[in-house]
This record gives structure tokens, sequence and C-alpha cells, in this order.
């Protein structure tokens, strides 16, 4: 049995407290911009520097609001509904990834209209920082306290964890489990990507497409750990994963490779 009594904040400038949660999704950004700036200097994204600033401003801006809109309207919207304001409170935690996607790949679809390249060039790539991003994601959710597991017996799960700003039981870390199957899935779309470049093939949309359907089935599956409301048996991420994983499924059946 462990116990989490971790302070949330980091270090502290005066009255404003340094979040692990914020520095997070800072470092998430910072990577994922850093990545695609290399291979647009490499040709291989033809984006110029001024054209993929523009871009990270909005994906940063529309990815983060939408997280919030699936945490507080589809996620919690009873929890929130006595305090709507708490919607703009983002250095509390509580960010809906599946939320941050959609508003991902609406800032992508509407970037590579403007910019006239493919939607996979840019989503292909960027999934791979996304994935990394997501697993410290999780960790942060676990500094946090949030996201925690079921109630479990202590001599059945020995490396269960008391989260001490929740109560007094000990829980599955549930977050550590999303950790690290997450971390597995950066290893295969970082295995994908140097296969592809060792090769010299371009299999549009297997990065993004892989990328959807197995954090969508992991999602699934170590949600019932989660202690979350059910609905019809499952609770509301579930059902968004479910919906991932189908339309995942029949993109890589239905889809043929193309070298480009």
């Amino acid at each position: 049995m462990f116990i989490n009594n971790i302070n949330p904040i980091l270090f502290s400038i005066g009255p404003f407290g340094v979040r692990f949660y914020g520095l997070v999704y800072a470092l998430g950004f910072l990577a994922a911009y850093l990545f695609l700036r290399y291979h647009s200097k490499k040709g291989s994204l033809k984006l110029t520097e001024e054209q993929l600033d523009s871009f990270f401003l909005w994906l940063m801006i529309v990815s983060i609001f939408m997280a919030r809109v699936f945490e507080v309207f589809v996620y919690n919207f009873l929890e929130y509904s006595g305090n709507l304001l708490e919607f703009f409170y983002i250095w509390h935690g509580g960010m809906a990834f599946q939320g941050g996607i959609v508003g991902a790949v609406l800032v992508t679809i509407f970037f590579c209209r403007k910019y006239r390249i493919r939607f996979y060039d840019l989503a292909d790539l960027l999934v791979i920082p996304a994935a990394l991003a997501l697993f410290f994601g999780k960790v942060a959710n676990y500094t946090n306290s949030e996201l925690y597991g079921r109630i479990t017996n202590p001599v059945n799960t020995p490396w269960c964890v008391v989260f001490v700003k929740v109560d007094s039981y000990c829980r599955h870390p549930v977050q550590i489990y999303e950790a690290i199957s997450i971390l597995l899935l950066f290893g295969i779309l970082l295995w994908i990507y140097l296969y592809q470049r060792k090769h010299k093939k371009h299999h549009a949309g297997i990065l993004f497409w892989t990328f959807i359907g197995l954090y969508g089935l992991l999602r699934f599956l170590l949600t019932f750990l989660r202690d979350e409301p059910l609905y019809l048996g499952l609770n509301v991420g579930q059902w968004i994963s479910l919906l991932m994983i189908i339309i995942a499924g029949l993109f890589l059946w239905k889809y043929k490779p193309k070298n480009i």
C-alpha cells in the first residue's frame, strides 16, 4: 500500500504557483512544435516557420478549450453546474484528452485546407509527441489525485494507493496503469515512424488511426477500474472510446496504403 500526499505545485514565484500539470502541457506542446519544426526544415512537412507558429498557437488554444469543454459539459456537468465559472479554472486540473483530440483535429483540418497540405502529413507526425505528452499527463493526474481508481483490498492489491486528498480508502492507481499503457503506445508509434523512415515509405494515415484506435482501446479497458458513474454499463469516456475504436478500425481495415 502506498500513500499519495503529493503537492501538485512544483514551486512558487511570489503568489504564482507552477504546477506539474501545467508544466506537462507546456512541455507537450513544445515537444510537438520542435518535432514538426524539424520535419519542416527537412522538407518532409510543407509548412513555413511562420505557418507552423500560427498553427501551434491555434492548436494550443482550441485543443485546451475543447479538452475543458468535454471535461465540464460532457463528463462532469452535474459537478460543475453549480458554478460554471469553474470552466475557466484550468489550473485546478480537469482536462479531457478526448476533447483535446477533437480540438486538435479541427485545427489541423482547417490549416491543411488553408495551406493546401494533406491532413495526414500533419496528423501522422503530431500523434507521436501527443502520445508522449499524454503519458506525462497521466502522471500529472496522479500528482493531482484525480481520475483515481475504484476502492480495492490492500491484501489483493498490495500496490494500491491511498489518495489523502480524496479519502482514506486504498484505490487502484489507474493513472499509473494508463501511463504505462500509453508509454507502450508511444513505443508502437515510434517504431512505425522509424520503420517508415528507414524503408522510405509513408503509409498515410497509419500512425494517426493506430493512435486513435489503440488509445480508444486502452481507455475503454482501463476505465473499468476508475471510480466513475456508469451509463448503460459504461461511462461517458468508454462510449466515446468505443466510437474511436470503431472508426479507427474501419479506416485501418478498408484503407489501402499508398506510398507518398
